[in-house]
Formats: structure tokens, sequence, C-alpha cells
């Protein structure tokens, strides 16, 4: 016996070592950002731009919240939603609209907005590589990375940017705000931004949005801001490590032990004698002679015993006489919902006979009552 603890004790010494040296010797991985993310310093992210806001306006912030949770009391706020991972449910996109309409402006830049805040897209036909585009003030502007998607806009509509294809940005009055829409978030990436005449599209935009004025919030709730931390991303590695080496510890000691895991064989006797054997071929008993009224009288009778047992109510009260009673000791159920079963209940009993979906709709509602009073 002890020859066989010893070897255990050396092979977990030697795997715990084993794990701890591979721990420390493991070179940590790049951090893997997703594209379009605020923290994200890659070509794909948009870290420099969130870096140039703050340093001009000082007055920005992450929004990862739901936009439910966005102020439709304040009007001087700046969201900009860079390419979201996919579109947002009606319940957000209302709430959204309700930030736009209490005086607050959405920057959209979007590869294909559709569906979101019920844009149209037009297909280009036209060639987009190195395209000149054109601002509200006949400035010209090259750029490389334009989508084949261009925006339909309506009258109301102030166009701030097209090319020879059709508009790829514009604004639009949505309440006391505005919504700014754009076919191109490549131009805000770490890797474009400072490439071709992107920079000066990106300000033409944020002027717009008079950046200078407002609070910025970008959103990162499209981008999983409020998604659920790994357990890897809660706890160190170390710790980690010390839990599953106390786990395989533990297993080892009960195997040693003796232990034995899995179902265990009961005696017939013991489920002859106590189950409930009785009670369901009395049930059954019922069913098959339909003696429904029979057995809703015996459920309503033990449940009136339950009252007396539980509270004190007396048996011989008339079920009318219960409502008040019932109101005080059941808080989770409403008054209207209380009169409701007491009414139907004295109605049911005063019948002669009852069908089969009487039967099982009141054995279903009477049992859900004996389930509130013995939860009390």
């Amino acid at each position: 016996m002890k020859t066989k603890i010893k070897s255990w004790a050396g092979l977990t010494v030697f795997l715990s070592g084993f794990i701890i040296i591979g721990v420390f010797l493991t070179p940590e991985k790049p951090k893997e950002y997703p594209a379009y993310v605020s923290e994200s310093p890659s070509p794909s992210g948009v870290k420099a731009l969130y870096s140039y806001l703050e340093n001009e306006s000082g007055s920005i912030k992450r929004w990862t919240l739901s936009p439910d949770r966005l102020s439709t009391t304040e009007s001087n706020q700046l969201l900009i939603m860079i390419e979201p991972f996919s579109i947002p449910e009606k319940e957000d996109m209302e709430a959204y609209e309700n930030f736009m309409k209490a005086g607050n402006t959405i920057l959209l830049l979007m590869d294909n907005p559709k569906g979101m805040f019920h844009l149209k897209m037009i297909l280009s036909e036209e060639e987009v590589d190195g395209t000149f585009i054109h601002d509200q003030k006949g400035n010209t502007y090259q750029t490389d990375l334009l989508s084949g998607v261009r925006l339909e806009t309506s009258d109301r509509d102030d166009i701030l940017l097209e090319d020879k294809a059709g508009t790829i940005a514009y604004s639009s009055p949505i309440g006391k705000g505005q919504l700014i829409v754009s076919t191109t978030p490549g131009w805000v990436t770490n890797g474009n931004i400072l490439t071709n005449d992107h920079l000066s599209l990106v300000l033409t935009l944020l002027e717009r949005g008079e950046v200078d004025q407002r609070t910025i919030l970008i959103d990162e709730y499209l981008h999983g801001g409020e998604s659920e931390a790994s357990l890897t991303t809660l706890y160190p590695q170390w710790l980690l490590l010390i839990i599953l080496q106390l786990l395989i510890l533990t297993v080892l000691w009960l195997w040693m032990r003796g232990k034995r895991f899995g179902s265990i064989l009961v005696p017939r006797e013991e489920m002859v004698r106590f189950s409930d054997e009785r009670i369901k071929a009395l049930s059954a008993w019922y069913l098959k002679g339909r003696q429904y009224k029979e057995s809703v009288v015996i459920q309503a009778d033990y449940l009136r015993v339950l009252f007396q047992e539980r509270w004190g109510i007396p048996v011989n009260r008339e079920w009318q006489e219960l409502s008040q009673p019932l109101e005080r000791r059941l808080s989770t159920v409403s008054k209207r919902e209380i009169d409701a079963f007491i009414s139907g209940i004295k109605a049911v009993l005063e019948k002669e006979h009852i069908s089969k979906q009487e039967y099982v709709l009141w054995s279903k509602k009477i049992e859900l009552f004996r389930k509130e009073v013995e939860d009390r």
C-alpha cells in the first residue's frame, strides 16, 4: 500500500512540475483584436481615431451598454457606430432612434448599412477603385477604398460626399437630432486613416457631427460590448493551474480510498413498501371510470386541509369567504387570480358532472395553488 502511495505521489509531483514549467516557458501570444474595435492597435482597429478624438475633444468614452441606457434627456452627444458586427434587434433600433429624436447625433460608418434605420441602398455599377469624391463645397478627394453600395436619398437629406456612382455619405434629420451615414468604415482604420485623403474625408464627416461641441461615444455594444467574460479572463493562469491540480489530487485520493461512483441499487422491498403505487392505481381508477367530479372534490378537500394546517383556516368555511385570508398569505398571487380561482372552483364543485377537459384544467389549477401553499 505504501509503495502505491509513493508511486502516485511521485507521478503527481512530476505532472505538476511539468505543467508549471510549461506555463512559465510558453511565450505569450500577441493579443488578437476584432476589426473596427476602438481598443485595437492592429491595422484593422480604430484606436488611432479614438486617440485623436480624445486629444482634440477630451470628452470621449466607449459605450458598451445596451442602447436603452442611452440618455434621452441630454441633447449634445455624438454616437459613432463603426461597422457593427450584426444588425440590432427592433427594440435596440427604437432606442437608437429615440436617442436621436432627443437631439443627439449618430454617425454610422458601415460598408452595407442595409437593415439599419430603414436605409435604402443602390448597387453601384461603376468602377469604384481610385474614384474621386466631391463634398458639398466642391472639394475633390481621392481614395481607393470604396464600397460597391451607394445610398438612396430623399429631398430632406443633405448629401455630404458623392462620386460619379452616387451618394457615399449624407445626413438626415431625425427628430431634434440627425443621422449621418457613410459606406466607408475602412477610412477610419489604423492602417488606412493616413493614406490618400482619408483623414480629410473623415474630418468632413466629423465636422458635420460637431465633435468639438459634443460628448463623443464610441459604440462598442454592437461589437459585443456586453458579452460574458471567459474563465481565463476572470482568473489568472496560476490560480486555474492550482485548482486543476487539486481536482486531480482529489480524484486520485478518492480512487485510492476505494470510492466508486455510480447508481445505487435499491432493494425492491423498500421501493414497494414506500412508493406511491397505491396513489397511482387510485388515480388510474378514477380516470378509467370517468370519476372526474369525485377526483376534483378530493383534490379541493385536500387543498382546504392544507389551508387549515398551514394557516389555520377552518375547512368548514365557504369558498367565497377565503378570498381575503388567501390574499394576505399568497403574496405571489394577485387578487384577480385568487378571485377567479375561488369563483371557478365553486362553480365546478356545484356541477353534477364535469368533462375530461374541465377535470384536467382544474386539476392543474388546484396543483398550482397546492404548490404555492406548500412553498409559503
